[in-house]
């Protein structure tokens, strides 16, 4: 039973038990609805206690149970809380720990909630792209105002119970042992009617109309693509403005609404995908993992550095290492800096900095980081300067440590075959900077053990990070993408576009920067090292040569003060250089292209359709385990719009058919063999399937 229920003297307890949130899922409600009915036959019990087991009140709906019948069947969440509301004994809630989505909307159909101090308290569902839909935007007003319900439910945060104390949302916070609280007070209200129902509360708010109307510009000012924020100040508008039953109702039609929205599919498909990623068929859940408490980080620059800073942030002591006194002082610096300029923004106390601060060592001898349980490599990208640090490691790194690379592109297989320990090397690939990138790609070699796997999976979820388990090959799942997008972004120049309306075009498109600037945030002349490489070991790829010939006039980007634009000192804003458009429309006459007007459908086209198609590929070959952890890699790593799902939640948006009768068009145009599609995507749009 996902419910159990006991009798305390005349109190009958009904304990919510679905681990780890206690989410309202089919069998629970089934078994509190008979927990209730139970209670009111039964003449000895004089008042209901509502309460969560292990570390929660409740979480809100069952998320194992979403886009599923159970969802709805009856008993609906609507028809608890009505069961609940309309019981002829005292029912009470004795909240702790979390309270949210649903669990709220049912604690607020109870006719009193107790609550311990530090209970997490919100209604979250806008998150998802929807509302809250069992009668929140309705209850919550006449509970804690309107001013307070409106600014939870549309920002989706969390409160904490005592700083709700001061509302109406609890008869009580009981500082002590909650269930023994909880029965004393259940004993004191056990005779007293009529029983109070929030439902029958008044919302009071002086000259509410003028409150809403700045509301509504407000929202709608900050919530650009996303149609529920203003759906939910409409919602509790109505908790004001209609009778509760026809608020009720308009709530639904609103969630109703909501739920086929794509930005809400998008954003439901996200809220999985994370979930789905550090799920692995051949290493189960129980696969046991190694104790990680001291690291190690070699190369003390700017990814160093960074990912020195996940490891503290978790509480790991790291030591970094550097082959000059000079870079390593330099690094050390570069994060104490950082730290300060956190706690300069009030988010960082001077006791967490030096505890922090503290746990960071460093030093130019191998011998001094053997003891440490992981040692994450950040060295140039090349395989000459891997091989010479891995064959180090192998030498003085204890047994059982983890040898992790965070190679961006090279063969983690021949990495590892540097070693005499192929089974406890791994890639984890670091995103810049690294220390506020959420994504880290976990890269699996042919002899990875699966214990490794599984600990590197469990540490990224300990340092924040989104972790996505990506086979080796060029490139991994991001860059082997990118790589294509990268491409096409240098043909449309070449063509006739400018640097500035690909980059407008795709970030009007929802995109965090287009492509030439994130070319100088990164450095192009990191993608010119990697094309030297191509040039030499794939010379059947063609390039365009405007990148190259950008970066033969050391424009390397923002660190040059100038890269595809111009930059001014202190100042991260890129502006559109002449030199550079020149330098552009003289290439393209010096190769005999006639440039043409280039529209910004067709930028967004080339560009994210060379994603799907290479991504359609990765698939194919096993490389990425699922089309939504290819979504995750674009969504926490490379800017990718999370209202529009990942390129391959997009696809399957926009139709497998149409995308491949796009593909078709641009396969005619110059370049038309990148368009080659990926069998899988044929093979998909025939059946009409999609790739989620």
């Amino acid at each position: 039973m996902t419910a159990q229920y006991q009798v305390h003297g005349a109190v009958a307890i009904i304990t919510l038990d679905n681990p780890p949130v206690n989410g309202l899922g089919l069998s629970t409600r089934t078994a509190v609805v008979a927990g209730v009915q139970k209670a009111l036959a039964d003449a000895a019990v004089k008042a209901i206690i509502l309460t969560g087991a292990g570390k929660a009140f409740s979480g809100g709906a069952d998320i194992k149970e979403f886009n599923s019948p159970s969802a709805f069947a009856e008993p609906s969440l609507h028809t608890l809380i009505e069961v609940v509301e309309s019981a002829s004994k005292p029912v009470i809630a004795a909240i702790h720990s979390v309270c949210m989505g649903g669990g709220l909307e049912l604690a607020l159909g109870c006719h009193y909630r107790v609550a311990s101090p530090g209970a997490q308290i919100a209604l979250p569902e806008v998150k998802l792209g929807i509302l809250p839909g069992a009668g929140g935007t309705q209850r919550l007003p006449r509970a804690v105002g309107l001013e307070l319900a409106l600014n939870m439910i549309v920002s989706g945060t969390p409160i904490a119970s005592e700083k709700l104390a001061h509302t109406a949302l609890f008869s009580k916070l009981i500082d002590g042992d909650l269930m023994e609280g909880a029965l004393a007070f259940a004993d004191s209200v056990a005779d007293a009617r009529p029983l109070p129902k929030v439902r029958d509360v008044k919302v009071d708010y002086p000259n509410y109309e003028a409150f809403l109307q700045f509301s509504r510009n407000t929202v709608k000012a900050m919530s650009g693509p996303y149609p529920a924020p203003l759906k939910c100040v409409e919602a509790v508008a109505a908790s004001v403005t209609m009778k509760f039953d026809d608020g009720i109702k308009f709530e639904r039609n609103l969630f109703i609404e909501l739920v086929q929205t794509t930005e809400s599919k998008a954003l439901r498909h996200a809220f999985f995908g994370e979930r789905a990623a550090s799920k692995i068929p051949d290493v189960p859940a129980d696969t046991p993992v190694r104790a990680i408490k001291s690291a190690a980080v070699i190369g003390a620059g700017t990814m160093g550095g960074g990912i020195a800073m996940n490891f503290v942030n978790a509480g790991i002591p790291v030591m970094l290492l550097e082959t000059r006194q000079e870079a390593l002082d330099k690094g050390i610096a570069t994060i104490r800096k950082n730290y300060e300029n956190t706690m300069k923004k009030g988010k960082l106390t001077q006791e967490k900095f030096d505890q922090r601060v503290g746990m960071i060592s460093g030093t130019l001898n191998y011998a001094d980081i053997g003891q440490a349980d992981i040692v994450v490599e950040a060295v140039f990208e090349d395989m000459g300067v891997k091989e010479t640090v891995f064959r180090k490691l192998d030498e003085v790194m204890k047994q059982g440590a983890i040898l992790a690379s965070n190679t961006s592109t090279l063969d983690v297989d021949q990495i590892a075959s540097f070693t005499k320990r192929p089974q406890d090397v791994i890639g984890t690939h670091f995103f810049s900077p690294a220390n506020v990138m959420k994504l880290l790609e976990i890269v699996r070699g042919k002899a990875t053990a699966k214990d490794v796997l599984a600990t590197t999976l469990a540490l990224s979820k300990k340092i924040k990070k989104t972790g996505v388990v990506s086979g080796v090959c060029d490139g991994f799942i991001g860059n082997r993408m990118i790589e294509q997008y990268s491409r096409q972004a240098g043909f449309l120049i070449e063509e006739g576009a400018l640097p500035e309306q690909v980059d407008k075009a795709v970030e009007k498109f929802g995109f965090a920067m287009g492509p030439f600037r994130m070319g100088d945030l990164a450095g192009n002349d990191i993608g010119w090292y990697i094309r030297k490489r191509r040039y030499v070991e794939k010379p059947e790829i063609i390039y365009s040569k405007t990148a190259d010939l950008l970066c033969e006039l050391g424009r390397y980007g923002q660190k040059t003060g100038a890269g595809w634009y111009d930059y001014k000192a202190g100042d991260r804003k890129a502006y559109a250089s002449s030199l550079v458009n020149d330098m552009i429309i003289q290439h393209s006459a010096d190769i005999g292209v006639e440039r043409r007007k280039i529209s910004d459908q067709e930028i967004i086209e080339r560009l994210v359709y060379s994603l799907v198609n290479e991504a359609a590929h990765i698939l194919e070959e096993g490389i990425a385990m699922r089309a939504s952890d290819i979504d995750m890699v674009y969504l926490t790593g490379y800017g990718f719009p999370v209202f529009r799902g990942g390129p391959m939640f997009y696809a399957d948006t926009v139709g497998l058919p149409n995308v491949l009768m796009a593909m078709e068009k641009l396969a005619k145009g110059r370049h038309g063999d990148a368009w080659a599609p990926a069998p899988l995507l044929v093979k998909l749009a025939a059946e009409g399937k999609t790739f989620n």
